[in-house]
């Protein structure tokens, strides 16, 4: 604030500064109008694009495709508010509650006390202060992954007294036997790559910064001994599905390379699942994955021989080879997807 002593006595000068203090109040009313006008329009357009991920044609587009959306336009306005708290005057900010939902921190993380104490203990009037209280926050922290080597040492022993020869451990089993990676090495570049959607190549790359150089197709080679000795795990959990009165199938397209044609084809997942939460069954909930190269019911059929229950589906006509008079050992009865009927019935109120 400026003291009446810092004022000019020169009433043109007092003008001149009261237009500019005019001017710059202006300008901070016309930035805040701006920005209300810009997180207005992002809202909206967040708005909009979550109606669609629910609409009628949610099934042909890419769901990473809105969430790669949605992300830009709330990074925009994350860094919108950020600009805002910035620019206000630190006794004027206001903590406002945030929309966004920050999420919890699980009780079963591990917590590392950081206690902040004042720089000095003593009172100004030369007594000594006591601790009365305490604000107490939270933070997320991380800890990046850290490779480290496992070293196995087989320890030799052999009796002075005879030779009856030297004795040994037996080297304990390896997934890839002689190979470098521990099992949960494999496990993590499985995870990376079939859940994080995380490339060989990429994970390559990440592991070479940490001074790591692997080459992409040994990670390969990890992935497809990994893949035989998980088979027997994933016959299992099929025949378990298949083993229940009710499942869920659905298929998704999935780009497959083409060897020599340097593109790529279209290629289908095939989801079976099962969930009896709901009704509070008994069953775990499960569900595998199969590759086929179509979409035709000739798949479905294949994948759920030996399947006799309700099976449900959206409304896709290749399902309807399941069901066929001239099936052999048709046991299947079709259930039909109500989030698809729901559809034409909000088409309907909305019209």
């Amino acid at each position: 604030m400026l003291d009446a002593t810092d004022l000019p006595d020169d009433v043109a000068a007092l003008k001149a500064m009261l237009l500019a203090a005019r001017l710059s109040e202006a300008d901070k009313v016309a930035q805040i109008a701006r920005k209300d006008e810009r997180i207005e329009r992002l809202e909206k357009l967040v708005t909009a694009f979550k109606q669609t991920a629910f609409g009628r044609k949610s099934e042909k587009t890419d769901p990473d495709q809105f969430d790669l959306a949605l992300e830009d336009l709330e990074t925009a306005m994350a860094a919108i508010h950020a600009e805002d708290e910035a620019d206000a005057p630190t006794g004027n900010r206001i903590s406002k509650p945030r929309a966004t939902n920050r999420g919890s921190l699980p009780k079963h993380l591990p917590r590392v006390d950081e206690v902040i104490e004042p720089e000095s203990l003593i009172c100004a009037c030369g007594g000594c202060l006591h601790c009365i209280g305490e604000d107490v926050s939270e933070r997320l922290d991380v800890v990046p992954a850290q490779f480290r080597v496992i070293v196995t040492r087989r320890l030799k022993y052999a009796c002075r007294a005879c030779s009856d020869g030297v004795v040994q451990a037996r080297s304990p089993a390896r997934l890839i036997q002689a190979g470098l990676p521990t099992e949960a090495t494999v496990a993590h570049v499985l995870v990376s790559k079939y859940a994080d959607h995380l490339p060989l190549y990429r994970q390559a790359q990440i592991m070479s910064r940490q001074g790591i150089d692997l080459d992409r197709s040994t990670l390969a080679d990890w992935v497809g001994r990994a893949a035989f000795e998980l088979r027997p795990v994933f016959d299992a959990l099929i025949a378990d599905l298949k083993r229940s009165t009710k499942l869920f199938m659905d298929e998704t397209r999935a780009p497959v390379l083409d060897p020599g044609s340097r593109k790529t084809r279209t290629g289908y997942f095939w989801a079976l699942a099962r969930d009896d939460r709901p009704w509070i069954g008994g069953a775990p909930p499960g569900v595998a994955f199969t590759y086929a190269p179509g979409r035709g019911g000739i798949h479905a059929e294949r994948i759920l021989q030996g399947f006799s229950g309700i099976l449900q589906v959206d409304g896709y006509a290749g399902y309807n080879r399941l069901i066929a008079q001239d099936r052999i050992g048709a046991a299947i009865r079709l259930a039909y997807c109500w989030a698809h009927a729901r559809r034409k019935l909000v088409e309907i109120t909305r019209n």
